[in-house]
């Protein structure tokens, strides 16, 4: 244990660094939606490749691969679609509350049976992402919170499915390369003329980086922290995003975005904290 806590911190930095980056690159206009998902999904194939090839294996995905890469593309591609035109702090509280809630459905649809805590706490986080989306001066345009949604749907259903995947290293490569190949037809929609080298390379790094890398460092933490703590760990994401968006790009705490924080942190961390105590 004695070093998990110095990995979860740098993977937490990593999670948020994926939204600050996109919304760097994207709101930005050093790179447009399509070829951001298209570069950053074969920068993290070729990362993650090299990792299992220096590990002794060549990953290729299969047929059994084929809905966890199109949940990952899926996710990719709404995540920089919506990074167009959604500050980075809303994106990432967006994105989380999705996760958690595309999560607990699935479970649900599978046969799990929700406490009353779970229900009151997933109310509550419900009711600050209502709050956060209420038509308003303030509020994100709808189309890029609906894709951020949406990205968020991918990704829990996509967390869902790595649980039985094996090494979690290897399945990330199988399903990054798969992604990766997916992603190509997304070059139809591509703008060369919206196209800067710091573009390209804010691009490889959320692949190679914050993504290939970041998830390699979360999954050699996870085994090694209580399920309690990573769920808490992911929950701090949002808020490392807001405070380092204010500080690097400029955006503002709305007292709309940090209403509707503690409300979804607060019920998401309703449900933690009781199975911490059960």
């Amino acid at each position: 244990m004695l070093h998990a806590a110095p990995l979860a911190v740098l993977a937490i930095l990593a999670f948020a660094g994926n939204s600050l980056i996109a919304r760097a690159a994207l709101g930005s206009h050093l790179v447009d939606a399509p070829l951001f998902t298209i570069i950053r999904l074969v920068a993290g194939a070729l990362t993650l490749a090299v990792i299992c090839q220096l590990r002794g294996g060549a990953p290729m995905p299969t047929r059994r691969d084929l809905p966890s890469a199109l949940m990952l593309l899926i996710y990719a591609a709404a995540f920089s679609f919506a990074y167009l035109h959604i500050g980075a702090a809303t994106g990432a509280l967006i994105l989380f509350v999705c996760v958690q809630l595309s999560m607990t459905a699935i479970g649900i649809a599978t046969g799990a049976r929700p406490r009353k805590v779970d229900v009151a706490g997933l109310a509550l986080a419900l009711a600050g992402l209502a709050w956060l989306l209420a038509p308003g001066l303030t509020a994100p345009p709808m189309g890029a919170a609906a894709l951020m949604a949406a990205a968020g749907a991918a990704w829990g259903g996509y967390t869902v499915r790595g649980r039985s995947g094996g090494d979690p290293v290897v399945a990330s490569a199988r399903n990054f390369i798969g992604a990766a190949v997916l992603s190509l037809p997304l070059i139809a929609w591509a703008s060369m003329g919206e196209l800067h080298a710091s573009g390209v390379g804010l691009a490889v790094a959320s692949g190679a980086l914050t993504s290939a890398l970041g998830y390699v460092v979360w999954y050699s933490v996870l085994p090694r922290l209580p399920i309690a703590t990573a769920a808490s760990a992911q929950l701090s994401v949002p808020l490392v995003t807001a405070l380092i968006a204010a500080v690097s790009l400029g955006e503002a705490l709305s007292m709309r975005l940090l209403v509707a924080g503690v409300l979804i942190f607060a019920g998401i961390g309703l449900t933690i904290g009781f199975r911490r105590k059960t």
